[in-house]
């Protein structure tokens, strides 16, 4: 990994890119809600469920197919992949915040003139793994670096919902988050490596806890 796509991957995974991540918890506001997470414990057992029953089995490999579309220039083997990711978003909620989210890293990868996301801008279903794959093609960011780019970003901003939810003092956050970081590197490995009959997985109680989001009488994120 040179310097250059070492630096393109913390811009890549900055919690200051504009894509607007801050305002999605994904289902761990009604979890809190519901007292299922409530202190550091039960966050970093939620958090280790949700890398290794769901972005293991889903996230990872399809990001491993659309990393490899987008090398190959194989825009329509990228939508493919695209609307099977869709497709595994359990609620409204995850989907609309996977739409926002990747329609808004796609805007800004046009900015930063990364001609092919034009062609993602406006689609009707865009998710933001497909935006974040395009960016670490054509950045040069080898791919299995590039994914635990990905899994340390959704870990981060989980943490930060937590912080200001359960609520969790800052040092407790980065407890939770030296104890998970170690797990990344084999999840990240076995997840690239998921055969394509694999791919799939289901949290039924996370799919109910998004669901009864969007009608919590009190919250502070959009899912």
């Amino acid at each position: 990994m040179t310097d250059l796509s070492l630096l393109k991957l913390l811009q890549l995974s900055s919690p200051t890119l504009p894509v607007g991540a801050f305002a999605y918890s994904q289902g761990l506001e009604s979890a809190i809600e519901s007292d299922l997470v409530t202190d550091v414990e039960s966050l970093q057992n939620w958090l280790v469920d949700c890398l290794s029953l769901s972005l293991k089995f889903v996230d990872l490999p399809i990001f491993s197919r659309l990393y490899d579309c987008w090398s190959r220039d194989d825009i329509e083997g990228a939508l493919s992949w695209n609307q099977m990711l869709v497709a595994q978003r359990e609620t409204r909620e995850l989907r609309d915040e996977d739409h926002h989210l990747g329609s808004a890293l796609a805007r800004l990868l046009v900015d930063l003139d990364i001609e092919q996301a034009k062609l993602l801008k406006g689609k009707i279903s865009m998710c933001f793994l497909t935006s974040f794959s395009l960016a670490a093609s054509k950045w040069q960011i080898s791919e299995e670096q590039a994914a635990n780019g990905f899994v340390w970003s959704w870990l981060d901003n989980q943490i930060a919902a937590a912080i200001k939810l359960v609520p969790l003092g800052q040092t407790d956050g980065q407890r939770v988050l030296s104890a998970i970081l170690p797990k990344i590197p084999l999840i990240v490995s076995e997840g690239l490596a998921i055969k394509e009959d694999e791919i799939g997985a289901s949290l039924p109680m996370l799919a109910i806890l998004s669901s009864q989001h969007e009608t919590q009488y009190s919250r502070l994120f959009r899912s």
